[in-house]
């Protein structure tokens, strides 16, 4: 496909099938960013269209992230995969955990596009964001997650407010809303609940949705789960 691709929470998880996935394409180029660098020169080692950087969006760093992007463009996808999850009865959750859930799932993910949409391609580029279904409006909610969900939540809107404000432009966004997928993060949440999709199946439907439809829709939040809300 020869695309540039950057993909934000590229370590674990559906961030690292998704690279892998996307990596397949030998015509690709990957930047992928984690706070977790090393883990990922480790995982992508053997994969030459590959380059890793390090971000930590809770301690968002906008003229370390401005130079790491620095060379690299115009670019054609974004993926914003990182999230923060914490579970714990609404009464629990400390100043710290808001701030944090809040930080790594919308607010460094906003920081990083303002400095992002410069080098994004022109001529049609798409910005994907993953959310969660516990953030899509009308869905099941569970307990313990408000943190996570509420945060997921404004991860939706503010992809609808950008959408607007970049309509005019062949810069596209949109934000997929994932039901249960088995990684790490939702092992750590739901200790042996089996999820429907692997990671590398979702990774690949990411793949697809982020390569091709943003000539179809803008600004669109789109819940990916088997049931129903």
């Amino acid at each position: 496909m020869n695309k540039t691709i950057v993909i934000i929470g590229g370590s674990t998880g559906i961030g690292k099938s998704f690279v892998e996935k996307a990596a397949q394409d030998s015509s690709n180029k990957i930047i992928a960013f984690a706070r977790k660098d090393e883990l990922m020169k480790k995982n992508f080692s053997a994969l030459d269209n590959v380059i890793t950087a390090h971000i930590d969006l809770e301690f968002f760093n906008e003229e370390k992230f401005s130079k790491s992007i620095a060379n690299i463009g115009p670019i054609d996808v974004l993926i914003n995969n990182a999230g923060y999850l914490v579970k714990n009865n609404f009464e629990n959750l400390s100043h710290e955990d808001f701030l944090k859930s809040y930080q790594i799932n919308v607010i460094g993910i906003m920081q990083a596009v303002q400095i992002i949409v410069p080098k994004m391609n022109p001529k049609g580029s798409h910005i994907v964001n993953i959310s969660s279904m516990g953030g899509f409006q009308g869905s099941a909610k569970f307990p313990g997650l408000t943190a996570y969900s509420t945060s997921k939540a404004a991860l939706c809107s503010f992809t609808e407010l950008f959408a607007e404000e970049y309509k005019d432009s062949r810069i596209k966004m949109n934000c997929l809303c994932l039901g249960a997928v088995q990684t790490d993060m939702l092992e750590e949440a739901f200790p042996g609940f089996n999820a429907p999709h692997s990671a590398e199946q979702i990774a690949s439907y990411i793949y697809s949705f982020a390569t091709t439809q943003h000539e179809f829709m803008n600004g669109k939040i789109i819940p990916v789960s088997l049931s129903t809300p």
